[in-house]
């Protein structure tokens, strides 16, 4: 049987989740805003269509689709592929959308796995957790399965801390006790095309690597890489106020992700298990 993935929002996670299941045999489409970075898409063999949020795209697009990915943002009226494009996926026998770990609001930096109640504080948590709710709703009515993948901080080539040192955006804050989860895109990718494949009833995944570390710890890794010396830290009184309102509101939660349901029920061996080794493959010594 041919897999028809197709990805609402083909963007950094959307088109490395697009590359690997082509790798696979999938044949892929999806939506991307802008009509010319369309047109580039289609030439290199992804059947993509504008869309942003605001019309439907043509049905024709997703009528063959056998698997649906949502990886864009809700917006202030919720999930738009699900506000535009909700009736023409009632052939989908599986739904997944791309989440946030931000559900399970702060919790001073011990574990969260799937099991911890969802408690969003942010505005925009407290939206992809509605929007959570609401594609599973759909699945019910249908009765595809749907996956739902909770992510931290999304790293990769050309975004990432190599990155902001190569361009001379180093600053390492310094806020006793906090730490981040994130995962390397790659490892998103296989482990949402790996659940696609598995067939499995549907679940909640978090998709994180093995070791929350501070900010700072990871700056300070890639200059190390980079042979650059690390700025001094800054502490966060002398930070926080000269950060934008979204950069101060990822420091005011602290949580560690667990990641053990991922590795049990999907199989999932992460290239990538820590920082260190994301880091020094972006900076070409991996």
């Amino acid at each position: 049987m041919t897999h028809r993935l197709f990805i609402f929002g083909l963007g950094f996670s959307g088109l490395k989740i697009a590359g690997i299941a082509r790798s696979r045999g999938w044949i892929v489409g999806g939506t991307c805003t802008q009509s010319e970075k369309a047109k580039q898409l289609r030439a290199a063999g992804i059947e993509t269509v504008p869309f942003d949020g605001t019309a439907t795209p043509p049905a024709r697009a997703l009528a063959a689709a056998s698997h649906v990915l949502c990886t864009i943002a809700p917006g202030a009226s919720g999930d738009p592929a699900l506000l535009h494009c909700a009736g023409l996926l009632e052939g989908a026998r599986w739904l997944g959308y791309l989440s946030t770990t931000g559900v399970y609001g702060d919790h001073g930096g011990d574990w969260v796995d799937e099991a911890t109640p969802a408690a969003p504080a942010q505005p925009r948590s407290v939206a992809r957790l509605a929007a959570e709710r609401a594609w599973q709703a759909l699945g019910t009515r249908t009765g595809a399965a749907v996956d739902i993948f909770r992510l931290p901080g999304i790293y990769g080539p050309g975004r990432s801390p190599v990155d902001q040192v190569k361009a001379g955006r180093t600053r390492r804050i310094d806020k006793p006790g906090q730490v981040f989860s994130r995962i390397h895109v790659t490892d998103l990718a296989h482990a949402v095309v790996t659940a696609m494949a598995r067939g499995g009833p549907g679940s909640i995944y978090n998709i994180a690597d093995d070791l929350p570390a501070s900010s700072a710890e990871v700056m300070a890794f890639a200059c190390e890489l980079l042979g650059v010396p690390a700025p001094p830290l800054l502490s966060w009184a002398e930070a926080g106020p000269s950060m934008t309102a979204m950069a101060r509101s990822f420091y005011a939660e602290n949580r560690r992700v667990r990641n053990e349901r991922m590795k049990r029920e999907l199989g999932v061996t992460l290239r990538y298990p820590t920082y260190r080794e994301g880091l020094r493959a972006i900076a070409g010594l991996g």
